[in-house]
């Protein structure tokens, strides 16, 4: 099964970082999260990518040409501009397929999603975000889209609130929790698992996937929600890029399912 990734966004939100390199390729750990992420799907078996670029596109090509070279050890003849892999390198790299494909830069979710049809092809296919990381149990989700029979799973989750708690009344507080909450409503954790009927609900390159398609989805009871408990974080900001980083360093990564 084919796995779409949406890479092509700015990231404004993250100029800091995004001024130089796109939003997937922010590293933790020293790795871009678009890594991360395919890591997650590769541990289940779903190893064949199909990456929309948009913005700075070609970062990501380069990564992905480098990347074989960068992790094996190698024999390079200078003179006749030779080099053979050497079987002893430290890590083989992934057996991973992946496509990328320029969807434009100003083209929105939808479009680049409908970009990407004649490489997806007509079977069920996997679509998620290059900006976060869950520990969702793919296994489950998949099996839980093929149970329903409908055109679209979307993984919903509950993140947690980010400024505490409160109860009110009126202008007295009743009741005030310091701690992050997980009271907030559900919400587009990505994760999504999709037959090619989707195509049929994005127009054109302005359409943004989370609007009319699954909008229109939705009202045709063809969307169903796998409600996911455990780990999601989305990576929108710099405070976001720092948990992150802070969660890997102190070996606390709950996505890192991979050995």
């Amino acid at each position: 099964m084919k796995v779409a990734i949406l890479a092509g966004g700015v990231g404004s939100r993250l100029a800091e970082e995004t001024e130089v390199r796109p939003k997937p390729m922010i590293e933790i750990g020293g790795r871009p999260i678009l890594w991360h992420i395919m890591k997650h799907y590769a541990h289940f078996g779903f190893d064949d990518f199909t990456v929309a670029l948009g913005y700075k596109g070609e970062y990501i090509k380069r990564y992905f040409t480098d990347y074989a070279h960068l992790e094996k050890n190698l024999t390079i003849s200078l003179s006749r501009g030779h080099v053979e892999w050497l079987e002893s390198g430290h890590q083989d790299p992934e057996n991973w397929t992946v496509r990328l494909i320029d969807t434009g830069f100003s083209t929105s979710t939808g479009g680049r999603v409908k970009r990407l049809r004649s490489h997806l092809g007509d079977d069920t296919f996997m679509l998620t975000y290059g900006d976060g990381v869950a520990n969702v149990d793919l296994d489950q989700l998949l099996a839980f889209h093929r149970a329903h029979g409908k055109l679209a799973t979307m993984t919903v989750v509950r993140p947690p609130a980010r400024f505490g708690h409160m109860v009110l009344e009126g202008d007295v507080v009743l009741e005030f929790d310091e701690k992050p909450q997980t009271g907030e409503g559900w919400i587009n954790g990505a994760f999504f698992v999709l037959e090619p009927g989707v195509f049929d609900y994005i127009e054109n390159d302005d359409t943004q996937w989370e609007r009319q398609p699954l909008e229109n989805l939705a009202k045709d009871g063809q969307l169903q929600a796998f409600r996911h408990t455990g780990f999601w974080q989305c990576m929108d900001t710099l405070r976001d890029k720092k948990l992150l980083e802070t969660l890997w360093e102190n070996d606390e990564a709950a996505w890192k399912l991979w050995d």
